[in-house]
């Protein structure tokens, strides 16, 4: 089970912990965004700090429907408790995770300040 709570600006928001490849490790507050199809964003000077060799750029959709070229790495989080290896795609701003990364989930959220955030593997 992975938890975090509800901010006072209304984002769900989650503790992650990041692996680069030679082992630095950051931990990183992510907000769950049910409008983002992928995995996970993180923002530039991160990705940087962590070390992650690129691997490709990614088309992205972004949400006022333009499509841009975006570049993409791979990391390992740790996701309830297990290391998992997925693509990240690059940012300017907030971490965000996305609904590839929350499948096979249930996901529920108490929508108040402090409110829950609950994420457990379904089955």
């Amino acid at each position: 089970m992975i938890t975090g709570e509800v901010t006072p600006d209304r984002s769900a928001v989650i503790r992650l912990l990041v692996r680069g490849p030679a082992g630095r490790e950051e931990q990183v507050d992510a907000v769950i965004d049910t409008g983002f199809n992928r995995y996970l964003t993180l923002p530039a000077s991160v990705v940087t700090g962590l070390g992650l060799p690129p691997v490709g750029l990614s088309q992205a959709r972004l949400a006022d429907g333009t499509v841009r070229s975006i570049a993409s790495f791979e990391a390992t989080i740790v996701w309830d408790g297990r290391d998992r290896v997925v693509p990240i795609l690059t940012t300017g701003g907030a971490v965000l995770v996305g609904m590839a990364l929350l499948y096979g989930s249930e996901l529920r959220v108490q929508v108040v300040d402090g409110g829950d955030v609950i994420i457990e593997a379904l089955g």
